[in-house]
């Protein structure tokens, strides 16, 4: 049979118009900045898979290590360069940034965080930057920050950058005179030279200190009802009156007059002493702590901390987890939830006769109350 061709007809159709909002394309996402890739990795396994999170790996931007960079004759302006060997971090911070709903910025919840903030919305042209303080690396601090964000502290900026110019301008104005005058290699830095200055004062005043002899009489003593447990007694006074031994002739003459006297309790106080809790940790008392029951020197004691605070992997179903809220901090005060939390456990476990109410902790004069004590994220 031979090949017959078949025509078909076709009616035209057309698409309706296309809804701006249903353009096809890359969905943005909101961006989360830190500081520490450790950080970004705890925080990226708890939140939404609709959040991007980024690292800055701590500054972005410094003063030029080869001069002063600070203008001192116009209001000591600073000048600030892109961190050598970051070029690659930034590249990836822009393109994230392109792709982008919103930005947070999320490092560290003190002053030099608080800088850093700012040195990545000038670096990346931000318009509209969020900066949250994660004080704890959980997933409720986390949701709760990024539903409050606000705008970046630059009195905390300033406070920042006034503390790095004064580095700067003490660390290279001093360090060469030391070069000159003491040894090459030396660095003169702004609490290192007050410290200094402090101990040689006090340096100074012990060589000026004139020394002046003293004695001391102590007696050993037992009861007749119990020979075996001996005590040690201290002359403190005779006659009522408080006694100074000032040279061996005198207390010769005291240890003449005592030998074979008898001696009698004239009086037994006693008193219930109550011991409380310590107050929480500060950063100094953590390091304080450390020091003396761990033999830890502070800089590995503040690594651990920091280890802590961003994420330890406690495997299984609780996965990665701040443990510790942030690790800087001179404030004795704790969260009314954490302290709620605590109430709780106690009651639960031992009783409500156990949880004592609650103390509060009396602030120390000019103490820094941004951030609460250093305490467990969860009981």
């Amino acid at each position: 049979m031979p090949n017959v061709p078949i025509r078909v007809k076709i009616a035209a159709w057309t698409l309706p118009p296309l809804d701006p909002g249903c353009i096809l394309g890359p969905v943005k996402k909101p961006l989360i900045i830190v500081e520490s890739p450790t950080k970004a990795r705890t925080i990226k396994k708890f939140l939404p898979a609709r959040y991007v999170v980024k690292a800055s790996v701590g500054h972005v931007r410094d003063l030029p290590k080869s001069t002063l960079g600070v203008d001192v004759d116009h209001d000591f302006a600073p000048r600030y360069l892109t961190i050598k060997g970051k070029g690659d971090v930034i590249k990836e911070l822009k393109s994230a940034v392109k792709g982008a709903s919103e930005v947070y910025l999320a490092t560290d919840p003190d002053r030099e965080g608080e800088a850093i903030a700012w040195h990545l919305a000038e670096l990346l042209k931000l318009p509209d930057p969020k900066r949250i303080e994660l004080h704890e690396i959980t997933k409720e601090a986390a949701m709760a920050a990024i539903k409050a964000p606000h705008s970046i502290d630059m009195d905390r900026v300033n406070a920042q950058q006034a503390r790095r110019i004064l580095d700067r301008l003490v660390g290279y104005k001093i360090s060469p005179l030391l070069w000159a005058k003491v040894r090459g290699g030396l660095s003169a830095g702004r609490v290192q030279s007050v410290a200094v200055k402090l101990i040689v004062d006090r340096e100074r005043e012990i060589a000026a200190f004139v020394p002046r002899e003293y004695w001391s009489v102590t007696a050993t003593l037992v009861s007749g009802k119990a020979p075996e447990l001996p005590f040690p007694a201290d002359l403190v006074a005779h006659k009522g009156e408080k006694l100074e031994v000032t040279n061996q002739k005198q207390a010769d003459e005291i240890l003449a007059a005592l030998q074979g006297a008898a001696f009698s309790v004239a009086g037994i106080k006693k008193r219930e002493v109550r011991r409380n809790a310590p107050a929480p940790f500060t950063t100094s008392t953590l390091q304080q702590e450390a020091s003396r029951k761990l033999r830890m020197r502070v800089r590995r004691a503040m690594q651990v901390a920091q280890a802590l605070y961003e994420g330890v992997d406690l495997g299984g179903s609780e996965g990665t987890a701040g443990l510790i809220t942030y690790m800087r901090t001179d404030s004795t005060r704790i969260s009314d939830q954490a302290r709620e939390a605590a109430k709780e456990f106690i009651t639960q476990t031992y009783g409500a006769e156990f949880h004592g109410g609650g103390r509060v902790h009396k602030m120390k004069e000019g103490a820094q109350d941004a951030h609460e004590a250093i305490r467990p994220t969860s009981v």
